[in-house]
């Protein structure tokens, strides 16, 4: 089942942020509306841009530069783009090796990671955009170096992101990058094609956003209320003959759901891929 932790972040141990750009910001936004200061903070951020906006957004003074602070963070979030990890690794580790790290670097196995940090003590988490509206759904994986406690500091250091759910092979967080990680994108595409069909068939712009934003919504609600099969409540909506018959009966005709999946096992082929490219530094 989905972890869905409330816990204050006011009591969490000072943490790292080795990246300052959109899903850090994402988290920390979360753990200081919980209460974690922001002297609690040390990020670690080369772009002075992204270094002013976190002082702008969370009264955080981010560096440049790795340096001595880090040693005081046992918790360490990863945040960096994959394919520069390794070398955001070589001047973080020294001072960093009795800390949990936190992986949410898309692609990049936690063997590679282990490798160029020097510890065992690591999760890998994938995230997904909805975490910037605190509705995020994140899988994650510890290594079995981390212990009980770990797990409970990472639940605590993203719950305020959304739902969490642990997996207990790293292997499935392929699915996971395929399915909610990169979900949110068919979601928008199918969102927009509402639309656009909305606007074809003589409504405003504006209307057809309004109403295809709100059903995805509502329904996205009332799947997570309900506790039917979601086969059960689309077959409440869908009367033989009717609209919706209609409807379902042409997307049938077009195997649109065969080539969905298709489409998913595409992603889930190419985070298989991107792990293998990432993680040869």
């Amino acid at each position: 089942m989905p972890i869905q932790d409330t816990s204050s972040a006011a009591s969490l141990p000072p943490v790292a942020f080795i990246g300052g750009g959109n899903m850090a910001s994402a988290i920390l936004g979360g753990l200081i509306r919980q209460g974690l200061p922001a002297t609690a903070v040390e990020v670690v951020e080369p772009h002075e841009d992204a270094r002013l906006r976190l002082a702008r957004d969370f009264g955080i003074t981010a560096q440049a530069e790795a340096n001595a602070a880090l040693s005081r963070c046992a918790l360490v979030v990863w945040a960096v783009k994959p394919q520069t990890f390794a070398d955001a690794a070589a001047p973080v580790r020294q001072w960093t090796g009795d800390s949990l790290h936190v992986s949410v670097a898309a692609g990049i196995p936690s063997d590679s990671i282990a490798r160029w940090l020097g510890t065992e003590n690591i999760v890998r988490a994938m995230p997904n955009t909805p975490a910037l509206v605190g509705k995020g759904m994140t899988g994650m994986f510890a290594r079995p170096g981390v212990s009980d406690e770990g797990r409970g500091l990472v639940e605590r250091l993203l719950s305020p992101t959304g739902e969490l759910l642990w997996v207990e092979a790293e292997s499935a967080l392929d699915a996971v990058t395929a399915m909610s990680g990169s979900g949110p994108a068919y979601v928008f595409y199918f969102i927009e094609a509402m639309i656009e069909a909305g606007v074809d068939m003589g409504l405003s712009a504006a209307q057809a956003r309004q109403l295809a934003v709100g059903t995805f919504t509502g329904a996205s609600a009332l799947a997570a209320a309900a506790s039917e099969p979601l086969s059960v409540l689309r077959e409440r909506v869908t009367s033989e003959g009717g609209t919706t018959h209609a409807a379902l009966t042409s997307m049938e005709s077009d195997q649109i759901k065969a080539k969905f999946k298709k489409a998913m096992g595409a992603a889930e082929q190419r985070a298989r891929e991107l792990a293998i490219e990432f993680g040869r530094a």
